[in-house]
């Protein structure tokens, strides 16, 4: 078997663009994987173009071999955008491994070590009343955790106004979903250290599973000085786009769980090469997840196959653009459950997915108030 195309659909969701992308064999059998970089397709667009010569006529179930042809070849090491277009690639590799064998790709990845896989959704609420109905919703509707993220008003985040703010959500909603209901709170890199610490110390009561994102993620460093004063579980690693990239802080027992993402950090070659580092120190996986069904599809198949596994994240339950993608994984009562399906379990229609062409967009921007740009 041999590759003898790749081909690129940025799909259009509603308010950001899903890049898929569709690697054909001479066997007629084709893989589908997704690229974990929004708002900046056209940059992974041309990287998985330029991947191709080094790509077409390779046998596609040399996964790793071809993972480093992609990541070194070059000379210089392909993270960033190009670490999203080789996720894609190898994401779709392993599907097509797995169609050929007739099998799921966690058989590939050493079978189930579990029999589903708990999973959190996305709650909100402009205000800190209708953000705890929401999570009240959520629990009752059988999710076994609520995630909400530290609030701005608006295009508008004071850290100090959005500290208080959290603390008083974090308050609000333990009350509302009760004692058993998980929490994670998303500080979604807002806040500079002096005020994560404020933050994390005061919402230690509500026991808060994991506190994510909590500073900005260049300087790793960062985590020494926080982790000197909070004890709050954290939760850190979705920008990362190497396993390199996770060694201060898995290396320095600095986080509790590893937030990968397949669709940035390199595929499930690299995801799975971090998940059994991250077992050494007792770190479990909370795989990052805000994209499509593929996304969701290959988190599912790590979460399966890796004994140190927290949660995932799931901001809803499976089953958006269903034209595009007839067949996704399922959900029970807050579980994704294991696909029986070959390969990853997911079925793409390109020809449903050229009615949804790229629209050029941009990510949700914050200021200070003065004016300043602050991290979304």
């Amino acid at each position: 078997m041999k590759i003898t195309d790749l081909k690129t659909f940025p799909v259009w969701g509603g308010w950001k663009n899903y890049l898929i992308v569709k690697v054909e064999t001479d066997e007629g059998i084709y893989g589908v994987g997704e690229s974990g970089m929004p708002w900046r397709e056209l940059a992974v667009l041309e990287s998985v173009e330029s991947l191709k010569p080094r790509l077409i006529g390779q046998d596609p179930t040399r996964k790793e071999y071809l993972w480093q042809v992609m990541f070194r070849s070059g000379f210089f090491p392909a993270t960033g955008i190009l670490s999203a277009a080789i996720s894609a690639i190898d994401i779709a590799l392993w599907d097509i491994h797995g169609k050929a064998l007739g099998v799921p790709v966690y058989e590939l990845l050493g079978g189930l070590c579990r029999d589903k896989v708990v999973c959190y959704p996305h709650c909100a609420g402009e205000t800190t009343d209708v953000l705890a109905e929401d999570a009240q919703r959520k629990a009752a509707d059988g999710w076994k955790f609520v995630r909400w993220h530290l609030n701005s008003e608006k295009d508008l985040l004071e850290p100090s106004q959005a500290v208080r703010r959290g603390i008083e959500q974090c308050r609000a909603i333990r009350e509302a979903v009760g004692p058993d209901i998980e929490l994670i709170v998303d500080i979604h890199t807002r806040l500079d250290p002096a005020d994560s610490v404020t933050f994390c110390r005061a919402v230690e009561p509500y026991r808060p599973f994991f506190v994510e994102d909590p500073l900005r993620s260049e300087n790793d460093a960062s985590y020494h000085r926080l982790r000197q004063h909070v004890t709050v579980p954290l939760g850190v690693g979705e920008h990362y786009t190497s396993k390199w990239q996770f060694r201060e802080l898995v290396e320095h027992d600095l986080i509790d769980y590893a937030r990968i993402d397949v669709c940035l950090v390199g595929g499930l070659t690299e995801a799975r090469k971090v998940a059994g580092w991250c077992e050494t120190h007792y770190i479990n996986l909370a795989p990052h997840n805000p994209l499509g069904p593929v996304s969701a599809a290959t988190c599912l198949h790590l979460d399966l196959a890796s004994p140190n596994l927290g949660v995932q994240e799931m901001p809803q339950r499976p089953g958006m653009m269903p034209d595009v993608f007839p067949v996704q994984i399922e959900w029970a009562d807050g579980y994704l459950l294991p696909p029986s399906r070959a390969g990853l379990g997911v079925e793409f229609d390109e020809r449903v997915a050229k009615k949804y062409p790229l629209q050029m967009s941009q990510g949700p921007m914050l200021r200070r108030e003065d004016g300043a740009f602050t991290n979304w």
